[in-house]
């Protein structure tokens, strides 16, 4: 195994960074209220019925 293959490396990579710019919770995202109040509806509503949330296609 090289180094160039080592799975744990101190060096950033590039996906890290993609990683660190998206939101972690409905209150990061910017813009489209109404989209993110339904989305948050639907999240409230499948964890009531104790379910998993129907999939969710996110685009732009």
């Amino acid at each position: 195994m090289t180094d160039a293959e080592r799975l744990l490396t101190p060096a950033r990579r590039p996906e890290d960074v993609d990683a660190a710019l998206r939101p972690k919770n409905l209150d990061e995202f910017v813009g489209q209220k109404a989209a993110r109040e339904n989305l948050r509806i639907f999240i409230q509503a499948a964890k009531a019925r104790g379910d998993a949330l129907d999939h969710v296609l996110f685009f732009g």
